[in-house]
């Protein structure tokens, strides 16, 4: 008796049941997502800078951006004829791509820690991704080919690089007629903030004047506040910039980037880790171990709309730089 109500479940159940993403989407906190959000925000120098647009909701995001610029002209006489303008826009697209990181630790050495290791090396993944994001943003680093081009070749293909030298000094390769701010003034956008390398603190520190007081600094006992033009100087730490670039400077928050709101933390203990190659590098189950997988989609673009100082867009980008 007890065999055929069994079968009965079995067969009322079935075998293709599963718990889906609908199905657990109330076990998933949403604080979750806020943690590991907000904290690649605080380790990426570029998304502290950045204006971030609403989560996305699909994988790609299409941005109306503005191409053409209306014309005005002069009547003739009183019974010259009006001419016709045209306003005109373009698409740009936000394409959401996936940052990803699997750490695999043996169930022995959990048991045999004294702290809990996921919580541990939580905020180092959450850093590596904001690494990650920046090195892509700036240099193309691994970058997407769905990603639009990175602020270093972007600047330089609209003719925004200053070479160190170039001027008379730091100070004329900054500040100066064909300075780094100049050439994003020229191309109609006001600088709102500069990323440099380490090393330039110590030239900014050895700009002095013409009677050879230093420039950013007004006293030993006191901290220096670095600021080029009113606009703050950031000097990351997190070792995202290389020497290819000392500095960028620009208007960035004609950076945009959108989170594609996803899973962020899972443990895992069933599945086979395999190399590129498909070769299995760890098999959780049979070597008694968990991995800890961490996920962020993430998009970003630079929408760069015509403006009247600079209407060729292929002259034209919000992000200037200084090259060694």
């Amino acid at each position: 008796m007890m065999k055929n109500v069994f079968r009965i479940i079995l067969n009322y159940f079935g075998y293709d049941d599963v718990i889906d993403r609908t199905g657990a989407q109330a076990l998933m906190p949403e604080e979750v997502s806020r943690e590991i959000i907000d904290g690649v925000a605080e380790s990426s120098v570029i998304m502290q800078l950045a204006t971030r647009a609403p989560n996305m909701s699909r994988a790609q995001r299409r941005m109306p951006v503005l191409s053409v610029l209306p014309t005005a002209y002069f009547v003739n006489g009183d019974t010259g004829l009006k001419q016709t303008t045209s306003q005109e826009w373009g698409n740009k697209y936000l394409d959401a791509e996936e940052i990803a990181v699997i750490v695999p630790i043996p169930e022995s050495v959990l048991a045999d820690a004294d702290y809990d290791i996921f919580e541990e090396i939580k905020p180092r993944l959450i850093e590596a991704i904001g690494i990650v994001f920046d090195q892509a943003v700036m240099y193309g680093t691994n970058a997407p080919a769905s990603w639009p081009t990175d602020l270093k070749a972007a600047a330089t293909a609209a003719g925004n690089a200053v070479t160190l030298g170039t001027g008379t000094d730091l100070y004329d390769d900054l500040l100066g007629e064909s300075g780094v701010i100049s050439a994003l003034e020229l191309d109609g956008y006001m600088a709102n903030g500069h990323v440099a390398i380490m090393s330039m603190r110590g030239k900014y520190r050895g700009l002095r004047d013409a009677d050879g007081n230093p420039i950013f600094r007004t006293g030993m006992n006191e901290s220096t506040n670095y600021t080029l033009d009113g606009a703050p100087c950031m000097f990351p730490k997190n070792g995202a910039m290389d020497s290819s670039v000392l500095q960028f400077s620009g208007d960035f928050k004609q950076i945009i980037y959108a989170i594609r709101q996803d899973i962020t933390y899972k443990v895992l203990d069933q599945a086979v880790i395999t190399d590129g190659d498909g070769n299995i590098v760890y098999n959780l189950a049979q070597q008694d171990m968990v991995a800890l997988r961490v996920v962020l989609r993430v998009a970003w673009q630079v929408p760069n709309p015509i403006n009247r100082l600079q209407e060729t867009e292929a002259n034209r980008y919000p992000v200037s730089i200084l090259l060694p």
